[in-house]
């Protein structure tokens, strides 16, 4: 099963997937891209976003049918960012990327059997963050993955969506029913 989770920056991603891959060790862990890019990105742009699109296109591609690994971001997760930067006005050049991302994304997508969505949460599940976290863009970057998730010429037909929402302990439990759901009782197993 390959999974990705997505959602903007501060949703609890990392949360997550570090509690499934402490009940599921026999899953690979595939990083944010932003790891992989020797730049700074204290206020990514356009550029960045694309940089990380193709790094994510390019590790879900490595894991075939029937791998097991799971993802901190999506494809999906960069188109929406760079559709964000439009949205609010600091695209500068992210209109040309964005054409080019779509297309993309959808490739990307075609790898990946379960996508899990963290909107951002309200009341006791929202995770707050201060300033330095560009609210304007997490608050934009989630509005339009909301919306992207529900294209299937992006998400493709083959692959499974699900929300989750809730404390860090509702959302494993809400993974692990998804993956469940997913996937014949045999091909669950716990590490």
């Amino acid at each position: 099963m390959r999974i990705a989770v997505a959602g903007t920056h501060a949703s609890g991603k990392s949360t997550l997937v570090a509690d499934f891959l402490a009940a599921h060790r026999e899953y690979e862990h595939e990083p944010e891209p932003y790891e992989w890019l020797d730049e700074d990105l204290e206020a990514p742009d356009a550029g960045s976003f694309f940089r990380q699109l193709q790094l994510a296109v390019r590790s879900s591609g490595e894991h075939g049918p029937g791998e097991r690994a799971i993802a901190e971001r999506s494809p999906l997760d960069f188109l929406a960012y760079l559709m964000a930067l439009d949205e609010l006005d600091r695209g500068g050049r992210s209109a040309d990327l964005t054409a080019r991302a779509e297309p993309l994304a959808a490739a990307g997508m075609r790898c990946i059997d379960l996508l899990v969505v963290l909107p951002l949460g309200s009341g006791s599940d929202r995770i707050d963050v201060d300033g330095s976290e560009d609210p304007a863009l997490r608050e934009a970057m989630n509005d339009v993955l909301l919306e992207l998730v529900h294209d299937t010429g992006l998400v493709g037909e083959h692959a499974a969506v699900v929300e989750i929402s809730g404390t860090p302990v509702q959302r494993l439990a809400a993974l692990e029913a998804a993956l469940a759901a997913s996937v014949a009782p045999d091909d669950v197993r716990r590490g």
